[in-house]
């Protein structure tokens, strides 16, 4: 049906239009027809000519001097016109609109890929900061090259990769690891572009050149991964041309057989275009747009944004689901995780007092479980901040700190072991005055409260999980066990093109979905047989790689839309096989039963609305109620 082109807005909206126009003349079509005699049936059957019928005309001809193929656009116009010719223009008409409606659906989720890489360039910072004899100099980005050192200044993103030649700082690299925390960068740690710089002044020599850089692959990988799913489509233009020359051979030999045998030309004329009309796909061309509109709609009212129904359809034949961790099966966002301290609300009051003057991430943390227990920070002066260990200052009682083991090494304290705590799984901090500790608190990412109970519903219809993060291994470990997932099924420590990596491996046994919600996941998403976005959460680049979003942070969803997905499969599959029998029956009619074209038509469109309204029962499908299965 659909020609290998991504419209434009602009061929959107007119071919949005046109179908607008179609569907109010078919409207007056059949007002005139059946229910007021005059000129508007004359009037509605020309406007779905003019709006619907040139432009599939057009098409067919552009394709056939373009291409040198016919497809089933050629068809389609050939049964509206040889229905025309016999005197059934309200038959024409009628295969017009429907058809023209297929065409409008199938349109609209077209140009993903090039969406997807305009977002992944748009986190190229623009300009850099290069370092002179002069001094500082702002240059264009995509002139650095290997050798130049640049200056990042707090809050700036890495223009390059590079490596750190000066300076150290917490570094945000969500957009590239898909780390939950900050990381400590040092003088000879590499940096990626687009990764943030929360609270230092970098001096980063350059070793790539942006065409080279991490983000850049990154576009390659996305658009690599959108052209693996190319041969798909190859097929379907292979069917509808084969499909469309079988049936004009039919008609012509039908035809040419007829004058053969002495029936009267305007007979043999009016049988083969009863071939053709009998032939014409639409029943099949609406079997698959009836059920996957009905799907979408529902899907959408349950929360779950699908870019398309090849997502819906491919979706049900996913056996192996692999997750994103930071923002996807846990919340993203820093929370504390364990107090060790004989009074946890004053050591609360007496560490926020402290971290009351940090813009930390788990500075943050800590606040806001302060705040939830009700409690108010101790007060605190003359607080200085000591990169990579922690923050000091004083209080009505005098010196106060909290920070890492190096911090307490520093201040002369013996640290005890902490029952309980996993060595590296989470963030340790100590609150101490002098050598003396006051106790420890523990800040980590957690999962979503949804996402165990998800992980469940998925394997319960027969899917195997996967866990791949960026993160570290203890990290991954302890969300992996809180998920209820193997150690096997938990891949940590993974850069962007590993998890593509292991997606193909997956994909190698069966149809995969990866679910994320960051930039370092945009790659994994396209190259996933369906990609799947937290949409609330999420960012730019993973929703403009994904096929499907989910508009909430429940994750109870995905069990559901793999259900949904499931259950239009077998209704696609119903109305496929009763739309061909029907054609194959009336084919044989129109062939060797002399039938009348009126009841062709009859017989064609009633088939239509049979399999149209066994797709509409998907409107009423539970994703909504059952989400959180």
């Amino acid at each position: 049906m659909a020609q290998d082109h991504v419209h434009t807005p602009t061929e959107s909206q007119l071919e949005t239009l046109l179908t607008a126009v179609t569907l109010i003349g078919m409207a007056a079509a059949l007002f005139g027809e059946f229910v007021l005699d005059g000129w508007w049936d004359h009037l509605g059957i020309i406007a779905v000519y003019l709006a619907a019928g040139v432009p599939l005309v057009l098409g067919a001809l552009s394709v056939l001097l373009r291409e040198r193929r016919l497809d089933i656009d050629f068809l389609m116009a050939l049964a509206a016109a040889a229905a025309a010719l016999v005197g059934s223009h309200l038959e024409g008409a009628v295969l017009l609109t429907l058809f023209a409606i297929s065409e409008t659906l199938e349109h609209r989720a077209m140009g993903r890929a090039r969406r997807a890489v305009e977002a992944l360039m748009a986190l190229r910072p623009d300009t850099a900061f290069l370092k002179t004899a002069g001094g500082l100099r702002e240059v264009p980005s995509d002139s650095l090259q290997p050798g130049d050192v640049v200056v990042v200044r707090p809050g700036g993103r890495i223009p390059v990769d590079g490596r750190i030649v000066a300076g150290e700082a917490a570094m945000d690299l969500s957009t590239i690891t898909g780390e939950s925390m900050p990381v400590q960068r040092r003088a000879g740690d590499p940096v990626f572009e687009a990764t943030v710089n929360l609270n230092g002044v970098l001096d980063v020599g350059v070793e790539r050149a942006v065409a080279e850089s991490t983000v850049a692959r990154m576009v390659r990988l996305v658009t690599e991964a959108q052209a693996a799913k190319a041969p798909s489509e190859r097929f379907s233009d292979w069917f509808g041309q084969r499909y469309t020359v079988l049936v004009l051979v039919a008609a012509v030999l039908a035809y040419g057989g007829q004058l053969a045998f002495g029936i009267a030309q305007q007979e043999a004329l009016y049988r083969a275009a009863t071939l053709l009309v009998a032939a014409s796909p639409c029943a099949v061309v609406i079997s698959v747009p009836a059920a996957i509109l009905s799907a979408l709609s529902a899907a959408a009212r349950g929360g779950v944004l699908f870019k398309g129904g090849a997502a819906l359809e491919t979706l049900a034949e996913v056996r192996a689901f692999a997750f994103d961790k930071t923002g996807t099966l846990t919340t993203g966002q820093a929370e504390v995780t364990g107090i060790y301290a004989e009074d946890a609300d004053r050591f609360l009051c007496k560490i926020a007092g402290l971290e009351a003057h940090s813009e930390h991430p788990i500075a943050d943390a800590i606040r806001r479980a302060t705040a939830e227990r009700g409690l108010q920070p101790d007060p605190v002066t003359d607080v200085m901040a000591h990169p990579s260990e922690g923050i000091t200052g004083r209080d009505d009682q005098g010196p106060i700190w909290a920070g890492n083991p190096r911090m307490a090494a520093r201040m002369g304290a013996d640290l005890p072991h902490l029952e309980g705590v996993s060595n590296g799984a989470e963030t340790l901090i100590w609150l101490g005055r002098g050598a003396v500790l006051m106790g420890a608190i523990t800040v980590a990412d957690r999962p979503r409260d949804s996402s165990r109970d998800a992980l469940a519903a998925l394997k319960a219809r027969g899917v195997t999980v996967a866990l791949m993060t960026g993160d570290r291994r203890p990290v991954a470990e302890r969300i992996g066990a809180e998920l209820g997932l193997a150690p096997d099924d938990i891949h940590a420590g993974l850069m962007p093109e590993d998890k593509v990596d292991l997606v193909a491996g997956l994909a190698a046994k069966g149809r995969v979905a990866f679910v994320g919600d960051g930039v370092n996941d945009a790659a994994a998403l396209a190259r996933a047989d369906v990609g799947i976005a937290m949409g609330a959460a999420g960012s730019e680049v993973a929703l403009q790689a994904a096929d499907v979003a989910l508009l909430s942070e429940e994750m109870g969803q995905l069990a559901a839309a793999h259900r949904l997905a499931a259950r239009t499969a077998r209704i696609i599959r119903q109305n496929l096989i009763f739309a061909i029998g029907a054609m194959g029956c009336l084919v044989i009619g129109g062939l060797f039963f002399n039938l009348p074209l009126p009841l062709a038509v009859l017989g064609h469109e009633g088939g239509t609305v049979l399999v149209v309204l066994n797709g509409l029962r998907l409107l009423a499908d539970p994703i909504r109620a059952d989400r959180r299965a």
